[in-house]
């Protein structure tokens, strides 16, 4: 944990500004916007790069991907600019849960796999690159994007503590929580050998 530094009124006003910022479903915005259709109605109905890709138009999904990570960096980097650590890692949380838990989507949101790999880059950049090795690694050996969630949510703890980032810990640690919490239907799809590969529609 950070050396708690500002008051808690600070603290509540990053939290709200990492909420709103996570909260941006920049999936749907884009579904909408480049007439993809409703992403509720399309595979797994969630409004992440992973299921914008099975519209089959890769650059929504690329563009879903960048600003979902994005969103989750800026909250960081700017929490930290503006204030300090602590309130970077406080805006960094709520950005997460913001993305899983947006207000505008009746708290109905995505997995937060591009957002947590935004936020680990700009906590650390050096874990953040593991992260998104291990994402690499795991999507790759699988062809499972949820295998790459995984397996870099559980590389995450160690890596920030390997790569001397131990005030993160707990941050990491509760991001990784939540990653596993919101893929927990994937993780009974694996067990069942049922999980779709990268890029199949459902």
């Amino acid at each position: 944990m950070p050396v708690i530094e500002h008051a808690a009124s600070i603290l509540l006003l990053w939290a709200l500004i990492g909420y709103l910022l996570g909260s941006i479903p920049f999936g749907m915005v884009l579904a909408r916007v480049m007439g993809l259709g409703n992403l509720r109605d399309i595979g797994s109905g969630n409004i992440g790069a992973t299921n914008v890709l099975r519209t089959g138009n890769k650059t929504a999904a690329a563009l879903t991907l960048i600003l979902d990570g994005g969103k989750g960096a800026a909250a960081v980097l700017l929490a930290r600019a503006f204030g300090g650590e602590d309130t970077a890692q406080i805006a960094g949380l709520m950005a997460m849960i913001g993305h899983c838990y947006p207000v505008w989507l009746r708290f109905a949101g995505g997995k937060g796999v591009a957002t947590f790999l935004g936020i680990m880059l700009a906590l650390s950049l050096p874990v953040g690159i593991g992260c998104c090795i291990a994402w690499l690694i795991g999507a790759l050996l699988w062809r499972i994007s949820s295998m790459g969630a995984l397996v870099s949510a559980a590389a995450s703890t160690f890596l920030l503590v390997f790569l001397g980032e131990g005030e993160a810990v707990v941050l990491g640690g509760l991001l990784t929580v939540i990653v596993l919490w919101r893929h927990r239907a994937n993780i009974s799809r694996l067990r069942a050998g049922t999980e779709p590969k990268i890029g199949q529609n459902s």
